[in-house]
């Protein structure tokens, strides 16, 4: 069954069926309907999972040992076979199809894949899995329906764009979802539950401050405290809002915890770069993070912004620049420095 993406909601509500296929180029809204399924099976259940990423083309007997296999606490299965080409080859070919001719039973398949050409959909292997799965296909979107999708991201949080804000913000984002949920996550930052308007789209968040958010991103990824430091100070110098700064350092500390513990599930890195919208010049950097800061020491810095955060709204007594500060030794420097305690 193919089902368009709004769709997929009411459909994961009754019984699941047992192979899911969800494939597109645009990440944002791919990566949300994967977790969405994931939800839904493990609410029904669905407590063991296994990941497959398909790298070099030599996973493929895996997901037929699988298949097979029971869990030794007879637990029901997801499997979450990730394939970013989109294109299984020849042996990936014979073991999808030969998985859903014979699908075993208390296993849901979830497959995430790039976009599915015109050839893809033709073949044999697709063919076989569209009898038994549904199959949802995500794309860009533009003009109506991008208006659409922020009006409705921003209801979901109580926020209403009007009609000039709504075109300002999509004029900013057009082609880059991600970019735009994180522009609505500012604005709600910023503003709370409110009604938004054209003049605090185009004046929350200044182009500039974006960029010296970017460098104060790379500086504390490559472990550069003083230049990380400067440009904290530069950031509240020019009445950047402490909010804005913390939720950017606090979403890269999240990514590298999140990327961190797949790697030690035994994913490949290029696929965890790509599912995070790592791209090719942050790389390095990233990698270097990785290396340097241990999980624990993440899970620090973590605590000390939820501790700023507290500070942002008054719940606690402190500063929160100097909670910003402190959060960025954390961040540069890893090993030997401990959380903040408040």
């Amino acid at each position: 069954m193919r089902l368009k993406l709004d769709q997929l909601t009411a459909a994961l509500q009754k019984e699941l069926a047992p192979v899911y296929l969800v494939s597109g180029d645009e990440p944002l809204q791919l990566g949300e309907a994967a977790d969405d399924i994931r939800r839904a099976a493990r609410t029904a259940g669905y407590l063991t999972r296994e990941v497959i990423a398909i790298d070099t083309g030599n996973e493929w007997p895996q997901l037929t040992l699988e298949a097979e296999s029971l869990s030794i606490f007879s637990d029901k299965k997801l499997i979450d076979l990730r394939l970013p080409s989109a294109k299984p080859g020849l042996e990936g070919g014979k073991a999808l199809s030969a998985y859903c001719q014979r699908p075993p039973e208390d296993t849901v398949l979830l497959i995430t894949a790039g976009k599915l050409d015109s050839a893809a959909q033709k073949s044999q292997w697709f063919q076989t899995l569209d009898k038994i799965a549904i199959t949802v296909q995500v794309w860009p979107l533009q003009g109506p329906e991008l208006l659409h999708w922020l009006q409705r991201r921003a209801e979901r949080k109580g926020m209403h764009l009007d009609a000039e804000a709504l075109k300002s913000l999509a004029v900013r984002v057009e082609g880059n979802l991600l970019a735009a949920a994180q522009e609505l996550e500012k604005l709600y930052i910023l503003h709370g539950a409110n009604r938004i308007n054209k003049a605090m789209v185009e004046g929350d968040v200044a182009d500039s401050a974006r960029f010296d958010l970017f460098k104060l991103m790379d500086a504390l990824l490559a472990g550069k405290v003083n230049r990380a430091v400067k440009i904290l100070a530069g950031l509240k110098a020019e009445g950047v809002a402490a909010p804005v700064v913390l939720w950017a350092i606090s979403r890269e500390a999240r990514t590298l915890a999140s990327i961190k513990t797949e790697l030690k599930r035994g994913s490949n890195p290029d696929v965890l770069y790509k599912k995070y919208q790592i791209w090719d010049k942050r790389k390095q950097s990233v990698h270097e993070a990785l290396q340097r800061l241990k999980s624990k020491e993440l899970q620090g810095i973590l605590q000390a912004s939820a501790n700023v955060d507290c500070q942002i709204k008054g719940q606690i007594n402190g500063d929160e620049w100097e909670g910003l500060f402190r959060i960025c030794l954390l961040f540069s420097k890893g090993s030997g420095i401990r959380a903040v305690e408040y």
